[in-house]
């Protein structure tokens, strides 16, 4: 990696261990060292700008296991974080927006989010890849189905204007390009394996599962996640090549 890259990881998760393990995560599937990679805890800093983003070379944006992005005076952090995002696309500031990241995305990017906690899509999931996404630079040389991980109460209902679908569901949208933007957004956790969902699911059960029995049963038909997990390691590839002014 060129010396002096570092990257930012926006974090929206509000308990110290899921926090902890989702910086590993990051860690994991980007390639990236401690040194490599900073936090900024948007639980932790309710008001910001994109002053956050001065001296480094991509933003990351995590997953939430409870913050709504459509309580928008519950949760204060989300109308700076999206317009955190809607900077990003007017300087063409690189960007990897997972899960609630996603959905971020798609309300910075002007599109609309419902809340769908009947979606069922929780545990590993089937995506189909888009037509696009054989030529776009960290999607290419995926099978044409691959498994991913999913936990996800909102959805988006449409695809943002000058976005390019790469991957989806015959339920939900899953993923996005910008168009002409080093940005791209995921509804499913390319950053989490099997064993990270295991964790997490049990962690938040009441959450995302009716009862013990339903945990059970999502946790019976978990899978390894590898195709999606090799996900944030080609978005900083493909930042080290000359593809992209950042």
């Amino acid at each position: 990696m060129p010396a002096g890259k570092k990257y930012l990881l926006l974090q929206i998760r509000n308990h110290p261990e899921v926090s902890a393990e989702e910086y590993q995560c990051f860690l994991q599937h980007c390639g990236l060292s401690a040194a490599e990679l900073d936090v900024f805890n948007i639980y932790q800093h309710t008001e910001f700008s994109a002053e956050i983003l001065q001296g480094y070379s991509a933003l990351l944006v995590g997953g939430a296991s409870e913050a709504n992005v459509l309580e928008l005076e519950k949760y204060p952090f989300v109308k700076p974080a999206i317009a955190l995002l809607k900077h990003c696309v007017a300087v063409s500031f690189p960007v990897f927006a997972s899960c609630y990241g996603f959905q971020l995305a798609v309300l910075a990017l002007g599109g609309r989010i419902v809340d769908d906690s009947d979606c069922h899509e929780t545990g590993t999931i089937s995506l189909t890849l888009a037509a696009a996404a054989a030529t776009d630079p960290v999607f290419s040389g995926l099978p044409d189905q691959f498994k991913a991980v999913s936990v996800h109460q909102q959805s988006a209902v449409e695809l943002p204007q000058d976005c390019t679908l790469l991957a989806s569901t015959t339920k939900c949208l899953h993923a996005f390009r910008l168009t002409g933007k080093p940005f791209w957004a995921f509804q499913f956790h390319p950053e989490v394996n099997r064993k990270t969902l295991i964790e997490r699911l049990t962690r938040y059960q009441e959450c995302y599962t009716k009862d013990a029995r339903g945990l059970n049963e999502v946790l019976s038909s978990v899978v390894e996640t590898p195709e999606s997990n090799r996900l944030p390691r080609r978005f900083i590839q493909y930042l080290q090549t000359d593809l992209v002014a950042i």
